[in-house]
């Protein structure tokens, strides 16, 4: 990949909730990093304008064509509904743009792969926001894990318990043909790809899934998964958006020599047989965190994420150096919500 000098230009397709985060996380990096958001695609032209006026982006479209042809434009950020990420992402490919594509990466494996593999061919670089991966809770624990200190892994699990109202499920939302299915793949994706970035992908999946309180939708709101990992380390997944009023997502990583639980970015069990000076730092910067959570609404999640997220790949770009959370990688979480569903459908194990 060729490194990027001077200016990168940002172009933003779809006008959603997310593409404000997106938005808002390019201008706050535009100055130290000379970037910029050159243009936005919507379906409507006024929603676009509209969108454009709200965020200072010089150029409103609703012309693919004249929005992928910008030589200003070097990365196209990808946000419309999940089930239509392949679509404008190739195009973008085809027109030698790198891609920034909003969880998860498309809604199928094969629908994946075609992506990643027109990115190959083309010589473009693919990044995925799991911005979950970027905070400092998740930043301390993959260093202990790495380090060693967790010994042998027993239980590394994911707990997703979140509430989503009636009316949250419009439109796209809760479609298997364009959410890809429901709590799993929507809200529990960012959990999902914590655990397998954390503990290794695991090497069978067995799951249950069903609608409690969302009747009205396609897809599950609810689900439950047991885990087993290729070293003989269990776990589990469980997730809903049927929960009031919503707790914060959880992470558990226990093993013979320590434990670390997280909820959100912050760690609230901190657990090592034989501890370390920096131990109680962690915990008393922990303490200090308040940052919002999405456990009880989509629309109160802070742009932070994306900006440490979008600031990595920036420099990627400008170095040469891989994507922090390239195609392949972004593929796992994929992979697993799939063999989730699988498991489910079937009734039985599936292996990864």
């Amino acid at each position: 990949m060729e490194k990027l000098k001077g200016q990168i230009g940002f172009g933003l397709v779809g006008t959603g909730v997310i593409a404000h985060n997106h938005a808002a996380a390019i201008t706050a990096l535009a100055k130290s990093h000379d970037v910029k958001v050159v243009s936005v695609l919507g379906r409507s032209e006024e929603k676009a304008r509209e969108f454009a006026a709200m965020h200072g982006i010089p150029v409103a479209t609703a012309d693919p064509a004249e929005f992928f042809a910008r030589r200003d434009m070097q990365v196209v950020c990808i946000l419309t509904p999940s089930g239509a990420h392949l679509e404008p992402a190739l195009q973008a490919i085809e027109a030698g743009k790198h891609l920034l594509v909003e969880k998860p990466l498309e809604i199928s494996l094969p629908r994946v792969d075609a992506m990643l593999e027109a990115a190959k061919r083309a010589g473009v670089a693919v990044e995925c926001i799991f911005q979950a991966r970027f905070t400092e809770g998740v930043k301390h624990l993959k260093q202990a894990l790495d380090a060693g200190r967790f010994g042998r892994l027993c239980l590394c699990s994911a707990y997703i318990k979140w509430h989503r109202s009636a009316q949250y499920y419009s439109g796209w939302k809760g479609t298997l043909a364009i959410d890809g299915g429901g709590a799993v793949i929507n809200q529990s994706i960012h959990a999902v790809d914590l655990l397998q970035w954390l503990a290794g992908m695991p090497a069978e999946i067995f799951a249950w899934k069903t609608r409690r309180v969302h009747q009205g939708i396609e897809a599950e709101d609810t689900a439950c998964a047991a885990l087993r990992f290729p070293d003989g380390a269990l776990g589990t997944i469980e997730a809903t958006t049927a929960a009031f009023p919503g707790w914060e997502r959880r992470i558990e990583i226990c093993g013979e020599l320590g434990s670390v639980a997280l909820e959100d970015e912050k760690v609230v069990r901190w657990e090592f047989r034989d501890r370390l000076p920096e131990d109680a730092e962690i915990l008393a910067s922990a303490a200090k965190n308040t940052a919002a959570t999405g456990a009880g609404a989509s629309n109160i999640i802070g742009f932070e994420g994306h900006q440490r997220q979008i600031e990595q790949m920036i420099v990627a770009l400008r170095t040469g150096s891989p994507m922090p959370i390239g195609g392949d990688a972004a593929r796992n979480a994929v992979a697993l919500v799939r063999a989730l569903y699988e498991s489910a459908e079937q009734g039985k194990p599936i292996a990864l």
